[in-house]
């Protein structure tokens, strides 16, 4: 079964898994337009995405790590199908419900989501995530990370973790004791700051939580699209390197579609 993920830019991904494709936190402001991210907060987009929402396949989902403009920005409100189901943090499906997505889901930490086709599903599981610490994060949206698999007649053709804005907690190992044989982490980066406080993972962060996921795989995003992000991935690289952290780092530009593991090929 063919498995790929298509980079589009930011957290937005085109997801490609057998029967099912999945578009990931929808972000399709073009480069210099001005995302607003709550508080008079904004910040500039540096970067050209890949793909408009015209661009995209037939969607099966949506997969919403949480509301925050950079996530789910003004095009994705407007010119995406209002009937496509959007799996998300209950937070973020009450807004989208008001705002016309009817068919959004809404999961609590540790709850799925099936879509299912002929002999395949696909299963969306939330997972913790915490975008900023104490009065900070409370002034954040409430974010998921989620775990994805993918399977046929029972068996699981492919499991990964996509971290969506959280910081690292070595707590976050629950993930691995709940969903062991993990096949790639997709981690979410840019060591934002607000009010001077880190709310996504730095480079140091980020291969802190690559050692304790422990992932065959990691593929890193959203490290350089907004004038808000300041941990550039080389950062990340090095980092990961100079500790000669376990697994593969694999890079993907704008654009690039990769393909994703499949234990069928193993």
């Amino acid at each position: 079964m063919p498995l790929s993920m298509t980079f589009v830019g930011t957290a937005t991904m085109v997801l490609r898994l057998g029967d099912f494709t999945v578009l990931t936190d929808p972000n399709f402001l073009h480069r210099g337009q001005r995302v607003h991210l709550g508080y008079g907060l904004f910040s500039k987009r540096r970067t050209e995405p890949a793909m408009q929402p015209d661009d995209l396949p037939p969607l099966t989902a949506v997969l919403l790590s949480h509301l925050h403009g950079d996530h789910f920005d003004r095009v994705a409100r407007s010119r995406l199908p209002h009937e496509l189901p959007i799996v998300t943090t209950p937070h973020a499906a009450g807004r989208l419900r008001r705002w016309g997505f009817e068919d959004s889901v809404a999961l609590e930490t540790w709850t799925s989501h099936e879509f299912t086709g002929d002999d395949q599903t696909l299963r969306i599981t939330s997972v913790p995530g915490t975008h900023g610490p104490g009065l900070v994060g409370r002034l954040l949206p409430p974010v998921m990370g989620s775990i994805v698999e993918v399977e046929r007649a029972g068996t699981t053709l492919s499991r990964f973790y996509i971290t969506g804005d959280t910081l690292y907690r070595p707590t976050l190992r629950e993930i691995t004791e709940r969903f062991p044989a993990l096949d790639a982490m997709v981690i979410h980066l840019g060591g934002t700051r607000a009010l001077g406080v880190l709310v996504t993972m730095d480079h140091r962060q980020g291969a802190d939580l690559v050692e304790l996921i422990a992932p065959p795989i990691t593929i890193p995003i959203h490290y350089n699209d907004y004038t808000v992000f300041r941990s550039p991935l080389a950062d990340f690289i090095a980092e990961v390197r100079r500790r000669r952290l376990p697994g593969q780092l694999r890079t993907v530009q704008r654009g690039q579609t990769i393909r994703l593991p499949s234990r069928e090929r193993r």
